[in-house]
């Protein structure tokens, strides 16, 4: 690989906002927010709506995450 062409790689923490459940992995993404792990060092942050603990495909459950009140406007529009 050529020097200065690829973006820095390096670990970051994952979080789930519905659940609280995080995951530390390499990535090219990064953050301003930090925390803490484990291992009492700290990483960015990347803050996700839904990941493989959340998602009903892998949790077998359906369980409703409504971020902007779609679902509400969707009853209330044909709620007849």
């Amino acid at each position: 690989m050529k020097d200065g062409v690829h973006p820095e790689y390096h670990p970051v923490i994952f979080k789930d906002a519905s659940s609280g459940f995080a995951f530390l992995t390499r990535s090219t993404m990064s953050s301003e927010q930090k925390m803490a792990w484990t291992d009492g060092r700290e990483y960015p942050v990347i803050t996700m709506e839904i990941t493989s603990h959340s998602h009903p495909y892998y949790t077998g459950q359906q369980r409703l995450v409504d971020t902007q009140g779609r679902v509400d406007r969707f009853k209330k529009r044909y709620a007849r």
